[in-house]
């Protein structure tokens, strides 16, 4: 099986975070495996979370709560990935001697942009719905999970979008709606199901929300505490949030 092409090109651009799976091999813990690569809780766990949600298949197998702030180790597609990982630092230090100047790495950097969206979530165009000046964007994520994303024909054409082209769907966490039980989706809006499986309050301003998603993939939203108690909404539920197609950018390789 091929590893997905966003992914991989994920491997070469942000490999602190691909490095990060070393360290959980090692240490059987998210919280050991966060200290050893220089990073916070929370910044493990978020990385964990970008990497399952490009893979097809979970790299990273986690148990809430156990020794050590959790338990945690690579399932056999992330054992893998690390494989490929090393073979390429391999290729990385053959291609900084090859380098004809310093300058030509800056340049390439430039090029390859993050993003400041905190769900990255892998999906497949499924199919594309002309809609005036703009195209209703049909994406398949993991576990046949459908997600609608509107963009621009303009867009549509620039990202050589058509059926069966792999994508990244970007949704900012400000952009999530929690619903409560009482709560019905607004019509035409994406609505996603699955497990409320973190809260994390801050001191100011709204809580961070963690929704695991079937099979893997988990989204990052924001909630007021005020909603989240009004609503009775707790870890461990069966949640939904929703968005606006318009608020779901597309990214593909460059």
């Amino acid at each position: 099986m091929s590893m997905p092409p966003l992914l991989s090109q994920h491997i070469v651009r942000r490999p602190q975070r691909i490095a990060l799976l070393q360290h959980i091999a090692e240490q059987g813990s998210i919280t050991r495996a966060a200290k050893s690569a220089g990073l916070s809780y929370k910044a493990a766990w978020d990385a964990i979370d970008e990497l399952n949600n490009l893979a097809h298949k979970p790299l990273v197998e986690r148990a809430v709560g156990g020794k050590g702030g959790g338990g945690a180790r690579l399932s056999s597609e992330g054992q893998r990935v690390l494989r490929l990982y090393q073979k390429l630092q391999v290729l990385q230090a053959q291609v900084l001697e090859a380098a004809e100047d310093a300058s030509d790495l800056d340049l390439l950097g430039r090029l390859m942009l993050r993003t400041s969206a905190r769900n990255q979530l892998h999906g497949t165009v499924v199919a594309i719905q002309a809609q005036g000046r703009n195209d209703l964007i049909r994406l398949e994520l993991a576990e046949g999970i459908g997600l609608d994303a509107q963009i621009t024909h303009d867009s549509t054409l620039h990202l050589q979008l058509q059926t069966g082209t792999e994508v990244v769907a970007l949704i900012k966490a400000g952009w999530l709606e929690l619903l409560g039980h009482d709560q019905s989706a607004t019509p035409g809006h994406n609505v996603l199901r699955g497990t409320l499986e973190a809260i994390l309050d801050a001191e100011d301003g709204p809580s961070e929300v963690r929704i695991s998603l079937p099979n893997g993939p988990t989204l990052c939203a924001l909630a007021e505490p005020l909603h989240l108690r009004g609503h009775g909404l707790a870890v461990g539920q069966t949640v939904k949030v929703q968005c606006s197609p318009s608020n779901v950018l597309i990214g593909t390789p460059l």
